[in-house]
């Protein structure tokens, strides 16, 4: 408790740090003013209706950091630039171009790529705009809307996706943390007090083992993503004497930590951008009359409200990401080129490609773990709501999952901003 309130004193006495937590809740309290602007046309009744009984909107609004609950202008999120970036990173892969600019060309190159991530988000935002107001239009949630009415609102909700990713790069570049997940943890976070009054008005004595059980799930869940989270993979490194003119430097012993959770949340987020495409597409299909088109809208709605082949898709998509965000964050190669030119060895291992190939291989084994474990996380909602029926529990795992890494990835950036102020 005395290192806690030291650490804190250390946040308000310093002005840089102070400076940018203070940025940091000035830009959400924005995202919440802009959250609460809705777009012209709304029927109420029918939206709350809608929301209520919708799981692919329950999703959607998560992304959206709850912007999708009264149809604000940011009702898009940072949905588009998400997948965006998945589309992106998945580039770098396929085309050699783009991993040398991500890779290869430092700060310079990253900025680049990240352009071109901003670019691709606004036709994609464009295309999940149309689509989520040619659903809710046809839901007569907006009502009868003219070409023009229409237009001008997904110019609209355009605008303010781009707006809240604006936003999100300027708490990154300004503040702590990553300014997207930032965003979709604040908007869970605001949630939450319509949701313990919704459940207190709801209370059945009769459901108190059941949400008993559903509290002591909760508290396993959350247990143990801090222990995989914190968990790391400690590789001995030894460097060796140096003389440097008259000087001899002595060597020393440290070690290298290898999380076994490198992606954190981005998996989960990775894996719900894509899996929400069949439901939009489903949805967009549905106003079609010819029958083979009716059937593969019915079998994309039908896949996506919580299936088993929906499930093992996820875990399957969480695991795959998991292991695709590290590699192309973590490059074992750049490691052991910089421990040989720096005079460091791992213990053992030749320095070299011997190295590259012995961590690549401890950070494969170990991700494994990490992939399974955060994979398991996510489908372990889904099948308790298959099990127990309530639908709530679907939306609230992958929520909680959320804001467990990224309370624990702000608190270890706010700690390592103290340790730099310390020393």
């Amino acid at each position: 408790m005395q290192n806690f309130f030291s650490k804190l004193k250390i946040v308000f006495q310093d002005k840089v740090l102070r400076k940018r937590i203070f940025f940091v809740l000035f830009a959400l309290i924005i995202f919440r003013l802009l959250a609460t602007i809705p777009i012209p046309g709304i029927d109420t009744l029918e939206l709350s209706r809608f929301l209520s009984n919708n799981q692919f909107l329950g999703i959607l609004n998560i992304f959206s950091g709850g912007g999708l609950t009264n149809l604000s202008i940011i009702m898009l999120g940072v949905g588009p630039y998400i997948t965006a970036s998945i589309i992106m990173q998945l580039l770098t892969i396929m085309v050699p171009k783009f991993k040398a600019l991500y890779q290869e060309e430092g700060e310079i190159g990253r900025k680049k790529f990240t352009q071109y991530s901003r670019l691709l988000a606004v036709p994609l935002a464009a295309i999940q705009g149309f689509g989520l107001l040619t659903l809710l239009a046809r839901q007569n949630i907006l009502g009868n809307l003219t070409p023009f009415q229409m237009a001008s609102n997904l110019i609209l909700i355009i605008a303010g996706s781009m707006l809240l990713m604006w936003i999100g790069e300027l708490m990154s570049e300004f503040g702590i943390g990553n300014g997207v997940s930032l965003i979709i943890f604040a908007g869970i976070i605001a949630n939450i007090p319509s949701h313990i009054s919704q459940m207190i008005f709801s209370f059945d004595i009769s459901q108190i083992p059941l949400f008993l059980v559903f509290l002591v799930v909760g508290i396993i869940v959350i247990a143990g993503v801090v222990v995989v989270t914190e968990a790391e993979r400690p590789i001995p490194v030894t460097y060796a004497k140096q003389v440097r003119g008259a000087k001899m430097t002595s060597g020393g012993s440290t070690y290298l930590p290898l999380r076994v959770n490198q992606a954190g949340v981005i998996p989960i987020i990775f894996a719900l951008s894509i899996l929400l495409f069949p439901q939009m597409i489903g949805n967009v299909l549905a106003n079609s009359t010819h029958g083979w088109v009716l059937s593969i809208s019915h079998a994309l709605t039908a896949f996506s409200q919580g299936t088993w082949l929906y499930t093992v898709l996820y875990f399957i998509l969480v695991f795959l990401f998991t292991y695709f965000y590290t590699a192309v964050t973590f490059d074992p190669e750049a490691l052991a080129t910089n421990l040989q030119k720096n005079g460091a060895f791992i213990p053992g291992i030749r320095p070299g490609a011997s190295t590259s190939e012995y961590i690549s291989k401890v950070l494969n084994r170990i991700t494994l773990l990490g992939a399974a474990f955060l994979g398991l996380i996510a489908v372990l909602p889904l099948i308790m709501r298959s099990i127990t029926g309530v639908t709530a529990i679907a939306l609230g795992g992958t929520a909680l999952l959320i804001v467990v890494s990224v309370v624990l990835d702000l608190i270890k950036k706010v700690d390592a901003q103290i340790s730099m102020r310390e020393y």
